[in-house]
């Protein structure tokens, strides 16, 4: 069994695909790939088909659903090692972070994640509304909450199996689970970490970032953060899972 999970959650990425693929290959960690798609048409399966050779082995997995949300949601319950890492279909920048983030999950960190505004990161190209919102929640988050990340909003990071098996993901939109997991395991007093990160907007592709649209149910985590600090929310008051756990093998 591998190490490490990544799981890579697609839409239409067609040839951008491969390089993301290929700058994998300096992640010194045993890890598997997942493909996370939604449909068989999805130009990223005919680039992967059309170049066997290029990047690395991946497994692809269709989405039980549809969407973001859906997609990773699909990878957790196909994910079976210690710890599990959600990736940019678009990111060509961040690869050698992998072992970092790794290494500090064997240093008990339940969530690691990349962080684009702590000192060493950087982040670049971003539509102005989108900045103004990510780095108003990221500081208000860190500085006020008390959350333990520079970038709590960031979906590219890495969850722990215990958090995968016992947290239960309320939500339903987009990577709004992300922030979820962060400040349900800030409540549980689990520890967390963070690495710098690089990010650039997209130049091929089409995000699947909806701000306006996904706002409302980052909010509901955004004040459950404020909670935990100045209500003093217990420990006892997250909601865990009590369904059967993840798959152990796939």
């Amino acid at each position: 069994m591998a190490d490490l999970d990544i799981l890579i959650p697609v839409y239409n990425e067609g040839a951008g695909i491969l390089p993301v693929l290929d700058s994998l290959r300096c992640v010194q960690t045993s890890m598997r790939v997942f493909v996370c798609y939604d449909d068989d048409d999805d130009s990223t399966l005919k680039a992967l088909q059309e170049n066997p050779a290029a990047g690395i082995p991946v497994n692809l997995l269709k989405n039980s659903g549809r969407g973001a949300h859906d997609a990773v949601v699909t990878g957790f319950g196909a994910a079976t090692a210690p710890a599990v890492i959600v990736f940019p279909g678009d990111d060509i920048h961040n690869a050698a972070i992998l072992d970092r983030m790794y290494a500090k999950f064997l240093q008990g960190c339940e969530i690691v994640t990349a962080s684009r505004l702590m000192p060493g990161g950087r982040m670049e190209g971003c539509p102005l509304l989108k900045a103004v919102l990510l780095r108003s929640a990221a500081f208000t988050l860190h500085r006020l909450a008390k959350v333990p990340s520079h970038d709590a909003t960031n979906g590219f990071r890495l969850f722990s199996r215990r958090t995968l098996e016992q947290i239960e993901i309320e939500s339903s939109r987009g990577f709004t689970y992300s922030l979820e997991l962060l400040v349900k395991a800030h409540r549980l007093g689990w520890k967390v970490g963070e690495v710098p990160a690089q990010w650039h907007e997209r130049t091929q592709g089409r995000s699947r970032f909806r701000v306006l649209r996904w706002l409302p149910a980052y909010l509901r985590w955004y004040c459950y953060a404020f909670a935990t600090t100045y209500l003093r929310r217990p420990a006892n008051s997250v909601r865990l899972r009590r369904a059967a756990p993840l798959a152990s093998n796939l």
